[in-house]
C-alpha cells in the first residue's frame, strides 16, 4: 500500500495551485477516518483555469498538429497511468472505498480510453457533398474549444478518462471538476498530460463544491461545451446554466434498470451476472442492475441464487481485498451509506420482503450489506428510484408483455438487459425496451468501444464509442463555387 500525501492541489495553467476555497478533508470510506485534504476552488480559480484553456485553444497548437500527433500524446497519457498503475490504484482505493482490484480494473479501463480514443484521431473526417459541376462542397470538424467536464465520485477515473481522451484528441482543451468526495486519484491526470507533453492550459483539474466551483464552470461564459455525469437534479442545473450561454451539454445522469429474466434462460451463467451487476463498486454504478424482473415459474429459485450469492461475499476494507472474487467494499460516505438504508426500510414499511441484507454493518467505515428485497410491486419507491447501493429488488411476472411493461415503468432509460435462450424473444425485447444499450445474456457486455448514454431522466448525448467523438465537435460546411 502507498502511503497517500496529507495534501493535494488543484492543476491550473501547467501549476499545482492552492485553492481560494480553503481545504476540504478526504475521508477513508473503510475507516470513516481522515485521509488527506485537498484544496477547493473557488469561482476566480474557475476563471483562472477557464481562460488559460481558452488561451491554449485559440493560439490553435493543438488543432495545428496533425490528428495523429495529438493521438500519439494522448495515448501517452494512458501510457502513465499504466506504468503507475500501483499508485494510482492504492490511493483510488484508499479514498474511495473499492476492493483493489477493482481499482486496478479501474485504472486498466481509464488506461484504455486513452488508448482507443488516442487511436481514432485521425480517423474522424468530413465528407465531400456532390452539388454538381459548379461547386465544391466539403464538410470538416471542429473542436468547441474549452470542454468543460464535471465528473462524479464513483468512477473518478474511469469516467473522467473518457472525456479528457475526447476532448483533447478533436482538439478541444480542458477544464474538470472533480467530485470533492474522492478527488485525490484526478491529481494523476495532470501528471499523465504533462508527461504526454500537453502545453501548460491544455488540461485543468481542480475540486470544488457544485454549488460553488461546479456552477460556476457550467455557467461560464467561456465555456464552448459542458459534459456531466451525475444526478438528474444536477444534471438540470448544469444544463441550465449552460442554456444560459447556449453551451451544448452531454449528461449522463443514472438509471434504474432491469434485468429480465425468462424461463428459458441460463440461471447458472445469470448468477455470474448478478455479482458485477449490483455488487461490483457497492453498487455504486449508474448502469447497476438495480431491478430483476423474474418470471413467476423461476422466481424462488433465482431469489435463492441471488441470496446465497450476497450472503457468500466477503464485505471489509477494500485495500485488504485485492484479489478478484466475492468481496465487497464500503460505500463512499456516511450519507449515501444512510440514504441506501433508509430506502431499504421504506420499502419494508410498503410491503417489500428483505430477503437479505439491508443494514449497515457493525464496523468502523460506511458499510452496506449485501441487499436483496423480493416482494417488490412496480409502484413502489424502490421499484423506480435510484438507490445507487448493493441493494437489488427482485420483481415478478407472467407475460412477456408484462415484463417489458415492468422493465420500461421508470423515468429512466439508461440500459436494460434481457436473459433467455430464445433469439426471436431477445430480438422483441431489444426493440421494446426503452434504453441507450441492451444487453442480452451478459450483464456489462461490449467496452470503450460500444456507444453509452441514456434515454429519458437518463440523459442525452453519447460516451464511449466513435459516437462519443461527435459530442467534442462541430461540424462546418464550405461551399465553394468554381468558375
Amino acid at each position: 500500500m502507498f502511503d497517500v500525501m496529507p495534501f493535494w492541489q488543484n492543476y491550473i495553467d501547467g501549476q499545482f495551485v492552492d485553492g481560494g476555497a480553503g481545504r476540504l478533508v478526504v475521508d477513508d470510506p473503510a475507516t470513516g477516518a481522515p485521509l488527506a485534504e485537498q484544496a477547493m476552488a473557488d469561482a476566480s480559480d474557475v476563471d483562472r483555469a477557464v481562460q488559460a484553456a481558452k488561451r491554449v485553444h485559440e493560439s490553435g497548437v493543438l488543432m495545428d498538429m496533425r490528428p495523429v500527433e495529438r493521438g500519439r500524446m494522448v495515448r501517452k497519457m494512458g501510457d502513465y497511468l499504466i506504468d503507475n498503475i500501483e499508485e494510482i490504484a492504492s490511493v483510488l482505493t484508499q479514498e474511495a472505498g473499492k476492493p483493489l482490484w477493482e481499482a486496478y480494473t479501474e485504472v486498466r479501463n481509464a488506461a484504455r480510453y486513452f488508448e482507443y480514443y488516442g487511436n481514432q484521431a485521425e480517423t474522424l473526417e468530413g465528407r465531400s457533398i456532390p452539388l454538381g459541376s459548379n461547386y465544391f462542397d466539403f464538410t470538416i470538424h471542429e473542436p468547441f474549444g474549452v470542454s468543460g467536464q464535471v465528473i462524479p465520485w464513483n468512477f473518478p477515473l474511469e469516467i473522467a478518462s473518457r472525456s479528457i481522451a475526447c476532448g483533447l484528441v478533436t482538439g478541444n482543451s480542458v477544464v474538470l471538476k472533480s467530485s470533492e468526495l474522492d478527488p485525490l486519484s484526478s491529481q494523476f491526470f495532470a501528471r499523465a498530460a504533462e508527461a504526454a507533453g500537453f502545453p501548460a492550459g491544455a488540461v485543468n483539474i481542480f475540486c470544488g463544491y457544485g454549488h460553488e466551483a461546479g456552477a460556476a464552470l457550467a455557467g461560464h461564459n467561456d465555456v464552448n461545451q459542458m459534459v456531466f455525469t451525475g444526478s438528474v437534479a444536477t444534471g438540470i442545473a448544469i444544463a441550465t446554466a449552460a442554456a444560459q450561454n447556449i453551451v451544448p451539454c452531454v449528461l449522463e445522469l443514472g438509471g434504474k434498470s432491469a434485468a429480465i429474466v425468462h424461463d428459458d434462460a441460463d440461471i447458472d451463467q445469470f448468477m455470474n451476472d448478478v455479482r458485477k451487476g449490483i455488487y461490483f463498486n457497492a453498487g455504486q454504478v449508474c448502469s447497476a442492475m438495480s431491478r430483476i424482473v423474474v418470471h413467476e415459474s423461476i422466481h424462488d429459485a433465482v431469489v435463492d441464487g441471488v441470496v446465497a450469492l450476497a450472503r457468500s461475499l466477503s464485505v471489509g476494507p477494500g485495500i485488504d481485498r485485492p484479489e478478484f472474487g466475492l468481496n465487497m467494499g464500503p460505500m463512499i460516505s456516511q450519507k449515501q451509506r444512510d440514504r441506501a438504508e433508509g430506502m431499504v426500510s421504506d420499502a419494508e414499511r410498503a410491503g417489500a420482503l428483505v430477503a437479505t441484507g439491508g443494514r449497515k454493518m457493525n464496523q468502523p467505515g460506511f458499510f452496506l450489506e449485501p441487499t436483496v428485497v423480493t416482494n417488490v410491486t412496480p409502484d413502489m419507491i424502490i421499484a423506480n428510484e435510484e438507490v445507487f447501493g448493493p441493494v437489488v429488488s427482485v420483481l415478478k411476472f407472467s407475460t412477456e408483455e408484462e415484463a417489458l411493461r415492468i422493465a420500461n415503468g421508470t423515468p429512466y432509460g439508461l440500459v436494460a438487459g434481457v436473459f433467455t435462450s430464445s433469439l426471436d424473444r431477445a430480438t422483441r425485447a431489444a426493440r421494446v425496451l426503452r434504453g441507450g444499450q441492451v444487453f442480452v445474456n451478459e450483464w456489462f457486455a461490449g467496452g470503450v468501444e460500444t456507444p453509452f448514454g441514456g434515454y429519458g431522466k437518463s440523459g442525452y448525448g453519447r460516451e464511449k464509442g466513435r459516437e462519443a467523438l461527435m459530442n467534442y465537435v462541430q461540424t462546418k460546411n464550405v461551399a465553394i463555387r468554381l468558375r
